[in-house]
């Protein structure tokens, strides 16, 4: 069963593949700027040796950039009302390690390497660093010249979404139930801000919080209530994944089946047969995971890319050329 599963998603991305061939391609700087793709693996790898929070920022950076105008990294322009102004958006980092690999390919390759191929690159290899496959993916994105804090909240997932929600969306950009099940577990790596699941507990007068979500771990919901106090600092965090939160794997999916799904959204992905027997079988074999995810993220840096004469290679990750 599984490997009839894992080899109809390989015949499924396959197909995707050959869809965008003709906008994408591999080793697309393989003429004008060979060490490219070598230069931001060593950066990303660097700034992740310094800060190991590093891999699960820039995963997160490289989702909220696709799933809004599309890979084409409008996220890293800085401006009032661009997309990072939107308060979905504050939290996410990883922007200095683009910006760095920016910097040096510029001095190296002058307005060639594009700033979404470099967000696309650096994910997957913030993935490879911390554990996961290393995925090859094309190149070729180019960057866009259009960024509205306006268009960030319809396009992003909300940690309470429900799964109707999440498929809808999903399937806005493309991507199958499958590839929702798949690219959820990213929240293998990365921490989370108190307030993204905060709405599964209840504050009463004197401060105190209890659970309120009871497909929530009771214990799990304990340690929670200890490292995100109603009282807590705006800025404290906890890890998506309370067991291995540094080491891309499929714990995410062994913590669902025990109820300790960080958000709301996880446990979702036990609220139906289909999704909950997925989430069983990547619990159950981490190959298969790595198998899946090396397509389904193919299929995530792909979504409304731009190419040819759309847009343009910015200078600079955080401005347009204009």
């Amino acid at each position: 069963m599984e490997t009839r599963r894992v080899i109809l998603s390989i015949a499924v991305s396959s197909l995707f593949v050959f869809s965008f061939a003709d906008s994408l391609s591999f080793n697309f700087y393989a003429a004008s700027c060979p060490s490219a793709e070598f230069i931001i693996r060593d950066i990303v790898t660097s700034s992740s040796s310094n800060d190991p929070s590093i891999p699960g920022k820039l995963l997160r950076l490289v989702f909220h950039d696709c799933f809004v105008e599309g890979c084409d990294a409008s996220l890293m322009l800085i401006g009032n009302n661009t997309e990072q102004t939107d308060p979905g958006n504050r939290s996410v980092g990883g922007y200095s390690v683009i910006e760095s690999a920016k910097r040096l390919l510029e001095m190296l390759c002058p307005e060639t390497v594009s700033c979404a191929d470099i967000i696309a690159l650096a994910a997957r290899d913030a993935v490879g660093i911390a554990g996961g496959p290393m995925v090859q993916i094309p190149t070729g994105r180019r960057d866009g010249m259009v960024s509205l804090a306006s268009n960030v909240r319809p396009n992003i997932v909300d940690t309470s979404f429900t799964m109707d929600e999440m498929v809808k969306l999903f399937t806005s950009k493309g991507l199958s139930v499958l590839d929702l099940v798949i690219l959820s577990g990213a929240h293998t790596i990365g921490a989370a801000h108190c307030n993204a699941f905060r709405g599964r507990f209840q504050e009463d007068t004197k401060g105190r919080l209890t659970l309120i979500d009871k497909t929530l771990d009771s214990n799990y919901a304990v340690e929670l209530m200890k490292q995100c106090p109603a009282s807590a600092m705006a800025s404290a965090t906890v890890n998506n994944d309370p067991e291995t939160p540094m080491v891309f794997d499929n714990q995410y999916y062994r913590n669902l089946l025990v109820h300790k799904g960080l958000f709301q959204s996880d446990s979702a992905l036990l609220n139906e047969n289909s999704t909950r027997t997925m989430v069983k079988d990547f619990a159950n074999n981490q190959q298969l995971f790595f198998v899946n995810w090396s397509q389904a993220f193919l299929k995530l840096t792909s979504v409304g890319v731009k190419t040819g004469n759309e847009g343009e290679i910015r200078r600079t990750c955080a401005s347009t050329n204009a």
